[in-house]
């Protein structure tokens, strides 16, 4: 039985979805506000398989809230709020969310978008944990570690990290990396910002960041990672 946690401020609302996904099998904590979210992600975070969250609660901002999880779990997220703009939802999409639901919402309808963003979780639980010349990379934790010793990355570090080995096969143009990084403010990154977040990569990762072996500069091109 999957454990889902709602992270909502209405009572009445939290308890209707939790009454209705009760029905559909799943077992269902509720949080009235981040604090509690808290409580019950730190005394167990690994038995959630997916959070249902309001972006405004009476102690903080839900985006801000999912934004630090999702550096530390792949636990996926569904915001279920009543900022309904483009812009809202782009800022969502930013923070993490892997799905978001404007109110008011069908309770059906957010049932079908659980039961998909469950399935594409588990199809990523698949890769989880990468593989290359010393260097391991668990994509369902996002952790990163170099000859068994932890490498601490910044959320960014990370995100450009995890492009490059998703798409190992191929070389990333700059212009391909600076479309989809964003820093953790969601600010954009420049082009001599991303040779920052590089370096530092390299000086975390690399033996020798000089001669790198997992991430390769295309001359004129971009990044790849390790031997195509």
């Amino acid at each position: 039985m999957k454990t889902i946690l709602i992270v909502e401020d209405d009572v009445n609302l939290c308890g209707g979805v939790k009454l209705y996904l009760e029905k559909k099998g799943y077992q269902v904590l509720c949080a009235h506000s981040l604090h509690e979210a808290r409580r019950i992600t730190d005394k167990g975070a690994e038995t959630i398989a997916l959070l249902l969250l309001d972006c405004n609660l009476p102690d903080g901002d839900g985006m801000e809230f999912c934004r630090n999880w999702r550096q530390r779990q792949a636990v996926p997220v569904i915001f279920l709020t009543a900022r309904d703009t483009e812009e809202d939802m782009i800022r969502g999409f930013r923070a993490g969310a892997d799905d978001y639901m404007a109110k008011p919402f069908s309770v059906e309808l957010l049932s079908e978008r659980i039961a998909a963003v469950l399935r594409r979780s588990a199809g990523e639980e698949d890769r989880q944990m990468f593989c290359y010349r010393g260097l391991a990379v668990d994509l369902g934790k996002k952790q990163v570690f170099r000859e068994q010793e932890p490498v601490k990355l910044s959320g960014t570090e990370y995100r450009i990290l995890e492009l490059l080995i998703d798409n190992r096969s191929q070389v990333m143009t700059r212009e391909m990396l600076l479309q989809k990084i964003w820093d953790i403010d969601e600010n954009y990154v420049d082009e001599n910002t991303l040779n920052v977040y590089i370096r530092r990569l390299r000086r975390k990762l690399e033996k020798d960041p000089k001669n790198p072996e997992y991430i390769i500069t295309v001359f004129g091109i971009g990044y790849t990672f390790g031997d195509m």
